[in-house]
């Protein structure tokens, strides 16, 4: 491991993985184009041909996946710059423009995800479908768009995590890293001579903590119990890492007037909404089943008396 780092490297040491050169951004005809922006494109890409794809194997129009994707899109970006504003007000109600410059950053999934499942109920009330139904056809698309997307992380050297030496530990020059990310225990560990931090790739874990969640879904999906219950599995799923994994990171977003960080208490909520869903909509569905098949025996029975007098009578 070098001491002095190049300020477009990032190193995995304890892998001996050294990448040299790994760009931000790249040049088509004088545009410089950000490759957070590519990876989050092929993200929603790859997640939109895979929604559709669940689609036709629920006997489902896939283009009802292409039409509410553009609006999807809309509506997410909004949300997800909207919940990092309303979240880091300090940074911006001295400049209220700041608001409206994205390209420093700035944008939140849960954010994005809320806005996103807004945007898909009024549009099934619009269009007359079942909202829940649509739903567990897009949570597995939307999972394989984080999975990539996250990588946008990567390129822009955020959504690290403290310190560690464990087998993942990441290094990144500190000239290429938001100093407001640097927490004191990173500062602390930070070598005499050298240039770097250690930390946490938690943009990583997350990444793939989302494939591991995705290859449950598509196993489980043929096994669905009711229409919606992936998109429970989705919620609780997503919050069970989320919490773990905002733990450690730097960049935590608070709940006002707290240092309660916020997506960690969303995750919580949606974790525990997600265990109490499942748990009473199951607990209906066999009282129901239950109950039909005591109708169905009191029926069967009913018939059996009534053939009975009648062959009384006869």
């Amino acid at each position: 491991m070098k001491d002095i780092m190049n300020a477009t490297d990032i190193a995995f040491p304890n892998w001996n993985i050294y990448l040299e050169n790994v760009p931000k951004t790249f040049s088509v005809f004088g545009f410089e184009i950000a490759l957070y922006g590519v990876l989050i494109g092929l993200g929603i890409i790859a997640g939109v041909l895979l929604a559709a794809h669940v689609a036709k194997l629920e006997k489902v129009n896939p283009d009802i996946v292409w039409d509410f994707i553009i609006y999807a899109i809309i509506f997410s970006v909004i949300g997800g710059r909207l919940y990092y504003v309303i979240f880091s007000w300090d940074m911006y109600k001295d400049d209220l423009l700041q608001i409206f410059n994205t390209r420093n950053g700035g944008m939140a999934i849960y954010g994005a995800v809320i806005a996103a499942f807004i945007t898909l109920f009024v549009y099934c009330r619009i269009k007359k479908l079942n909202f829940l139904q649509i739903a567990d056809i897009c949570v597995p698309g939307l999972v394989l768009g984080q999975v990539i997307g996250r990588w946008g992380n990567f390129t822009n050297r955020e959504v690290f995590g403290e310190y560690t030496d464990s087998l993942l530990a990441m290094c990144l020059p500190i000239d290429a890293v938001r100093s407001r990310d640097i927490s004191a225990n990173i500062a602390m560990h930070i070598v005499d001579g050298t240039n770097y931090i250690q930390v946490h790739p938690t943009f990583l874990y997350e990444s793939l903590w989302n494939l591991a969640l995705l290859c449950i879904m598509l196993l489980y999906r043929s096994h669905k119990k009711f229409e919606g219950e992936m998109w429970i599995v989705y919620l609780g799923g997503y919050g069970l890492g989320r919490f773990w994994i905002e733990g450690i990171r730097t960049d935590q977003l608070y709940l006002m007037g707290t240092t309660i960080p916020v997506s960690q208490l969303l995750a919580v909520v949606l974790v525990v909404i997600a265990i109490v869903a499942e748990i009473v909509i199951r607990m209906r569905l066999r009282k129901a089943t239950v109950t039909g098949a005591l109708d169905d025996s009191q029926n069967t029975e009913n018939t059996k008396e009534s053939e009975m007098t009648e062959n009384k009578t006869e």
